[in-house]
């Protein structure tokens, strides 16, 4: 069989790999290796809510250059809406407007932020709040803890500490007073008030690169009259000081969203990481609009993080083809260690392995139980799936009662592919005994092992995630290797005895 026209497509498919990655490179500026270039983040707020049928006008606070971020760009997806940003003394505001609306709407808006420790941004010095006066009880409560930290502190940054402190006393029955009728930073807030201390709850957001339907977080920000600037507070821990990943997206935590002509509204974020060139760095990223580009991108900040993990399955996919094909290690299916890999990575390897022992173990006993009920197959796999799941529901109780926290990632393995795994390690163990079960089963493992490892590490992840041309460079490789038809390594010490005559 003539084997030329199979070579000229693997040809192809790798000139056609590293012609795509080198124009990613060369004309987009993305960078071969992760940290080589400016960090960039993505944020997509993403805006629910069932309107009326009337007209509509959706309003949302929107952040601005601050410390640590530079604003690069930002956008607007919204079928049908006009859109406006209107430029307020501070506060930015993204509004959206439509003449009738009728259920279930969505608006994206989409943000870009260079990491920047260096970042230019404007301070404008607070005027005197008006103080808030409360009830007989809580007033008297609150001008007691006032006295208390106004005799352990210096200026308004150590005032505020005190208060914190105190507000997360258990043991303080007059913070215990006003947390029953207020939340803790709107207390901080009022109690800083009476001393005519400049105070404000600032939405935030801790940026976490791949995460999905995240939501702002309280913190509160007091004028620090000595440095002139904002010194930030986290009100639950009492941290102090502004977080290199925390980005503050609105200085009013209150009226982040406001919606007229619609009800149940609700803001979610989603946010990825991003390597940039320091040629781009300072501009608008450029679009990509032709073929060329393929490039995920351009899809929701939501779908991109999914993205991040499906495009390591090549990878694990190759290693599996190695492993089984030339080095000749035997597995219980083909890619289950693949999916075992992926668990591993939401749940860190060490309890992975715990809980993928702990299920499989547990299910073997279950299912040469069911062995002796001589079950048709159909109902075998449908009681062993639903065992499957009992163990694990078992598991993550037992785990979250005694403190492990860890065994709570449990879910996260595939409970079908546990199952025929599990139904097919049993089958063997009849047919071939507990040797062949353990030999493959351990092969499984080492596989899943090897192949977490290989997704987890950050320059597969970069290279994976920017260049989808490696995708056909990985395709041609594992077309190569079905090819082999030569001996498997694992199998020369057959002939080892030759090698010593």
């Amino acid at each position: 069989m003539n084997r030329l026209p199979f070579y000229l497509f693997v040809a192809a498919l790798v000139l056609v790999g590293v012609a795509l990655s080198l124009y990613r490179h060369s004309v987009y500026g993305v960078p071969w290796f992760p940290g080589e270039q400016r960090e960039q983040w993505e944020i997509e707020a993403r805006i629910e809510f069932t309107a009326n049928g009337d007209p509509a006008k959706v309003a949302m606070a929107i952040p601005n250059d601050q410390q640590n971020f530079i604003l690069t760009d930002e956008s607007s997806s919204s079928q049908g809406y006009g859109v406006a940003i209107l430029e307020q003394k501070e506060q930015r505001k993204a509004e959206w407007s439509i003449r009738s609306a009728e259920g279930q709407q969505l608006i994206y808006y989409k943000a870009r932020f260079l990491a920047d420790a260096d970042a230019q941004y404007q301070i404008r010095p607070p005027s005197k709040p008006r103080p808030q006066y409360l009830e007989d009880v809580r007033q008297t409560a609150a001008l007691s803890m006032l006295q208390d930290a106004m005799k352990r502190s210096a200026d308004n940054p150590t005032l505020a500490r005190e208060l914190i402190r105190q507000l997360n006393d258990v043991q303080n029955q007059n913070a215990a007073l006003l947390l029953n009728s207020m939340n803790r930073e709107d207390a901080l807030v009022s109690l800083l008030s009476m001393e005519a201390v400049p105070a404000r709850t600032v939405a935030t957001l801790m940026l976490e690169d791949g995460r999905r339907r995240q939501s702002v977080q309280p913190w509160v920000q007091v004028w620090d009259e000595q440095k002139e600037q904002w010194q930030l507070f986290n009100p639950r821990t009492g941290a102090e000081g502004k977080p290199d990943n925390l980005l503050i997206w609105s200085l009013d935590y209150q009226s982040l969203l406001d919606v007229i002509g619609g009800r149940q509204s609700d803001v979610s974020f989603s946010m990825i990481a991003q390597d940039i060139s320091p040629e781009t760095a300072t501009r608008e990223k450029i679009e990509a609009n032709d073929l060329l580009n393929f490039s995920i991108h351009s899809l929701p900040v939501e779908e991109q993080a999914m993205f991040k993990t499906i495009m390591l399955i090549p990878v694990g996919a190759l290693l599996v083809v190695f492993l089984r094909i030339i080095v000749g290690l035997k597995t219980s299916g083909t890619f289950m260690p693949v999916l075992i890999a992926v668990a591993f990575v939401q749940t860190e390897l060490v309890p992975g392995i715990i809980g993928f022992l702990l299920i499989v173990g547990t299910g073997l006993m279950i299912r040469s139980y069911l062995s002796r009920l001589n079950l048709l197959l159909v109902a075998r796999i449908s009681a062993v799936i639903i065992a499957v799941i009992m163990i694990i529901s078992v598991f993550t109780v037992v785990a979250y009662r005694v403190g492990l926290l860890e065994g709570l990632s449990i879910t996260f393995f595939p409970m079908i592919i546990l199952s025929w795994t599990i139904e097919r390690m049993s089958i063997l163990w009849e047919e071939e005994g507990a040797k062949e079960v353990f030999v493959q089963g351990g092969g499984s493992l080492l596989t899943a092992v090897l192949v977490y490892l290989a997704m987890t590490s950050e320059l597969v992840r970069h290279l994976t995630f920017n260049f989808v041309g490696l995708q056909l460079i990985i395709l041609a490789l594992i077309l190569l290797l079905g090819n082999y038809t030569g001996y498997r390594l694992s199998e020369l010490r057959r002939f080892r005895h030759l090698a010593q005559d």
